[in-house]
């Protein structure tokens, strides 16, 4: 008999959670080992289980997807990651292909499509949304570093300077000239126009 897929969920809306691990039970191949609803406890439930494959959003509370992606790349972890998510952005799917990630479906497909993705991909294979994986050819190239991202990401939350740069430990000429380079970088007229492109193009 063939081993069951060792499966971790993680996403942050406990109803959707609920439904997908009642969902994904049905299967006989599969075995839920573990459910989260934020990126920390994630990451807790991937080390302690060590399950063949995550399966979370790209968007939540301590850590989102691609950033757990990145983490157990780093840590060399078997867990491959594969995120279903309702943001069809060709930036985000760069993003998540860059950090390792072997999967990326949207929430409105049809639960059979995503056991079958998880499926090929316990046997090693990938899966991308087919409509999504062309536009990335065509997508603008993400001119963000990882600080970038995170200052956007406080623009976005509605800090301060005085509090972002307090976050980051840097002096108020040092943030000036961040959201400077940010602002060339993404061709804005200033800062909360940045943190919306950026949003938009799947950069953050």
């Amino acid at each position: 008999m063939r081993q069951k897929l060792r499966l971790v969920l993680a996403e942050d809306q406990v109803m959707l959670l609920e439904a997908f691990a009642a969902l994904l039970s049905l299967e006989p191949d599969f075995d839920i080992v573990g459910t989260a609803r934020d990126g920390s406890e994630a990451l807790t439930l991937v080390r302690a289980h060590r399950p063949d494959i995550l399966l979370t959003d790209i968007e939540m509370p301590e850590m989102g997807g691609i950033e757990l992606a990145e983490t157990l790349h780093a840590m060399r972890a078997h867990t491959v990651v594969v995120i279903v998510t309702t943001f069809a952005r060709a930036g985000y799917l760069k993003r998540a292909l860059n950090a390792g990630v072997r999967g990326y479906l949207l929430k409105d497909a049809p639960v059979a499509q995503l056991s079958d993705a998880l499926r090929n991909i316990g046997r090693g294979g990938r899966a991308i949304d087919p409509l999504l994986a062309q536009q990335v050819w065509d997508a603008a190239q993400d001119p963000l570093n990882p600080r970038d991202r995170a200052i956007l990401r406080m623009v976005e939350s509605g800090r301060s300077s005085e509090q972002i740069a307090s976050l980051f430990d840097l002096s108020p000429g040092t943030l000036r000239n961040c959201f400077s380079d940010i602002i060339q970088k993404i061709g804005a007229r200033n800062r909360v126009e940045a943190s919306r492109i950026a949003r938009q193009n799947g950069w953050l």
